[in-house]
């Protein structure tokens, strides 16, 4: 391995744009967000170091042995997250990256590429959620943020064409066709900022002139050359240049050894797009790679299912790639029965729970029908009861894999559907036992309005609700009622306003509701609205019974009481649920 001539910014982004630069399958995805990106420009713009490139020489007889991507050009959050595959027809041999990817990717993103990330409270189906950034340079004010001095950001265009005495907005490629010094100015003078006062010209003078020297003058991309070409010694050296930083995901690394080593299907195209589908079923999952590379781990059988790279040895990996089709179904058929449930990305607050459930579906041939036969619907119950139990305990909480290997091994022999019973009994004594005692069952009513364990709390003292319908978390009290100034012109204690208003939004005061009937509901008074809704008083007995609403003054003036009572209500019906 050898030190090689620097060279400039734009050489380096030349050669990505050319496709001479490729990334090897043992790279990571490009991760860095939008503030990395402008801090690493910062960076360049006050002559910091940004750290060396390692690249490994590859000569074209040899790139067939291994699988190369390229870059990310544009990168969309929701649409663009992965690399291409290169296509390698070309005629000569190829530099690939071992160190320096997220930096080289961010790079070309602010000169050629863009950028779009969702916006906050926007769906992810929702297109105008995304909208195209590129990176600028306000050319008129240095940055306000701490720890930067030059003023980058990622804008939409329309953001970009705000102009006034503080802020011009230079976009950054732009820089790449002004290749000679003279036609800075002559880009100052066309925009009349030239005409500004002096400071603010004298300042955007510094900065683009800077900006012009870094990108075409400054060779700044300074790299180690390697030439060897065993992959024995490549991956160890890949290994270590990437210990520190943005933390190199194991899956990321093995997934190439597997692509190396499956003969039918590509492991990376197959599990980064299956990773996309399992996140699209329903109201959408947040699982990765690790979880899905664990998930073939414990359901090949192997005795050691430590997430490590002698685990994705050779053979290993061939006998994931046989049962490959078998687990993936499993995990698919595991995501679908939950989403049934009611669970998504914000609900299930361990993708781990997944994978005894994916292991017992895979036992059975993951039927097409389990997740809505009549024929399962006993399997369903325990699964759902169990799942609830695991997610509310944080049974896979810490080391996994001590709770993994035991669950699986009860699965693997359970005769007689899921083997509820069996695992509870195997776990009991150990630390992650699966019961519940008075104190812990205490602490589940400070879970709050659409927080991730509240939804599971709720969904357990509702086991008969068919979960394929929407349902809402509903406050029986509205709380719209619920500030200071309302209570008080309700008449409300002032001794007893902290009580309601620490209350409210907490488990007690929450049911669950189908969408319509809690849009009807809406802000009305509960006890206004029950009357309304169920004017016969047996209909409206039923309803109170099946929502654990207690047999008390429902005004608002009782809310002290109608929580205490609910409290009793809900607890009694959690101990004979679990029993």
């Amino acid at each position: 391995m050898s030190f090689v001539e620097p060279i400039t910014v734009r050489e380096a982004i030349e050669n990505v744009y050319k496709k001479n630069y490729l990334l090897p399958a043992i790279q990571r995805e490009f991760v860095w967000g939008t503030d990395q990106i402008e801090k690493l420009f910062d960076s360049l713009m006050r002559d910091y170091p940004i750290s060396s490139f390692l690249f490994w020489e590859v000569e074209k007889q040899n790139i067939g042995k291994y699988q190369f991507y390229e870059f990310v050009r544009d990168y969309h959050e929701r649409d663009n997250r992965h690399n291409p595959k290169a296509n390698l027809s070309g005629e000569s041999g190829i530099t690939a990256i071992l160190d320096g990817q997220q930096r080289l990717t961010s790079l070309y993103i602010g000169l050629k590429g863009t950028y779009s990330y969702k916006l906050p409270r926007k769906r992810w189906d929702n297109n105008s959620a995304f909208p195209k950034r590129r990176l600028y340079l306000n050319l008129l004010s240095p940055s306000n943020i701490e720890d930067l001095e030059f003023n980058f950001s990622f804008l939409t265009k329309d953001e970009a064409n705000g102009r006034d005495k503080d802020n011009f907005w230079f976009p950054v490629g732009d820089i790449l066709n002004l290749n000679e010094e003279y036609q800075v100015n002559d880009y100052l003078i066309e925009n009349d900022i030239s005409s500004l006062e002096k400071e603010k010209y004298r300042f955007a003078n510094r900065t683009l002139y800077k900006l012009h020297a870094v990108i075409h003058k400054n060779k700044s991309i300074n790299f180690f050359l390697e030439k060897g070409e065993s992959l024995d010694k490549v991956l160890n050296i890949f290994i270590r240049v990437n210990s520190g930083g943005t933390q190199l995901s194991y899956s990321d690394l093995l997934l190439s050894i597997a692509t190396a080593q499956w003969k039918e299907k590509d492991a990376r195209e197959e599990i980064t797009s299956f990773v996309d589908e399992i996140n699209a079923v329903g109201d959408g999952f947040d699982a990765n790679k690790d979880f899905v590379l664990k998930t073939c781990l414990v359901l090949s059988g192997f005795t050691d299912i430590a997430f490590k790279v002698d685990n994705f040895n050779q053979e290993n990996m061939l006998a994931i790639e046989k049962k490959w089709d078998g687990i993936s179904k499993a995990i698919k058929s595991s995501f679908v029965l939950l989403s049934n449930l009611g669970y998504h990305r914000d609900t299930l607050t361990s993708n781990n729970a997944l994978i005894p459930i994916a292991g017992y579906l895979y036992k059975i041939g993951s039927p097409d029908t389990f997740s809505e036969s009549s024929k399962y619907q006993e399997d369903r119950k325990k699964i759902f009861q169990w799942l609830v139990m695991v997610l509310l305990k944080k049974t896979f909480s810490g080391q996994p894999d001590n709770v993994l290997r035991p669950i699986r091994e009860v699965i693997e022999n359970s005769q007689n559907g899921f083997p509820f019973d069996g695992i509870v009994s195997k776990l009991k004594g150990s630390t992650k036992a699966i019961s519940f005692d008075d104190d812990e069952i205490d602490n589940l009513f400070y879970y709050q309005y659409a927080q991730a364990y509240t939804y599971s709390v709720l969904a357990f003292i509702y086991p008969s609700l068919d979960f394929r319908n929407k349902f809402h978390q509903d406050h029986i009290f509205p709380k719209k009622l619920f500030t200071r100034a309302r209570l008080v012109k309700r008449g409300i204690a002032e001794d007893q306003i902290d009580f309601y208003l620490d209350n409210y939004n907490c488990l007690a005061n929450l049911q669950l509701l189908e969408g319509v009937p809690n849009q009807e509901k809406s802000g009305k008074d509960f006890l206004e609205w029950i009357k309304e809704k169920y004017p016969n008083s047996n209909d409206r007995k039923a309803y109170m019974e099946r929502h654990y609403i207690p047999d008390v003054d429902l005004s608002l003036q009782n809310f002290r009481q109608f929580i205490q009572e609910r409290k009793k209500l809900i607890t009694v019906a959690f101990k004979k649920l679990l029993s």
